[in-house]
């Protein structure tokens, strides 16, 4: 027997009742939230060119989580104390996004690792992004030889087919060919 959509409506609306945040159990809330970022989000480092910069470069430590519904996105930034939520325009789907270097730090990873995540690949991730997150805290994004170590550690990162990156190792540090190499005829 199937039930009519006047029906299912009354059913629905007798059935769910609002939950308010101070019903969550937190510890179930960072559980279930870290299994939300599992499946949904991203911990990335975006390289962008910067002339006014030392060494010509700037490092961006990025998290960031998509949805179509913008309700759990609103619970995590609630939780984390930070970030922003975008939509974007083309498709609607939303986005929290954090891209401060404190509060990525000092916010977003030690929520992971109190609610870590299980995964062998966004484990995996997640560590290659702590280590990069502990050189820039240490400055090391400044210096030449931190800046290899970044990037080579970036490299490694979110690796597969679908993984597209405006800027790779060879285009912040390009192999020098010397002239003399060029000249030389095969023997």
């Amino acid at each position: 027997m199937s039930i009519s959509a006047p029906r299912q409506t009354r059913l629905a609306r007798s059935t769910c009742r609002t939950i308010s945040r101070k019903d969550f159990d937190r510890e179930k809330l960072g559980w279930f939230l870290a299994g939300f970022v599992e499946g949904e989000g991203s911990f990335n480092v975006s390289l962008r060119k910067k002339s006014d910069y030392k060494l010509g470069w700037q490092v961006v430590l990025s998290f960031n989580v998509s949805q179509k519904e913008r309700e759990i996105l609103e619970l995590l930034k609630e939780e984390l104390g930070c970030g922003i939520i975008k939509v974007r325009k083309f498709d609607g789907l939303h986005s929290l996004d954090i891209t401060n270097p404190e509060e990525v730090i000092f916010k977003v990873i030690p929520y992971f690792q109190k609610f870590y995540l299980l995964s062998e690949a966004k484990t995996k991730n997640f560590e290659i992004f702590c280590q990069i997150a502990s050189l820039m805290a240490q400055g090391e994004h400044k210096t030449k030889r931190g800046l290899k170590k970044i990037v080579k550690l970036r490299e490694l990162l979110n690796e597969g087919k679908a993984r597209k990156r405006k800027y790779e190792y060879r285009d912040v540090f390009p192999v020098k060919i010397s002239p003399e190499t060029i000249r030389r005829r095969p023997v």
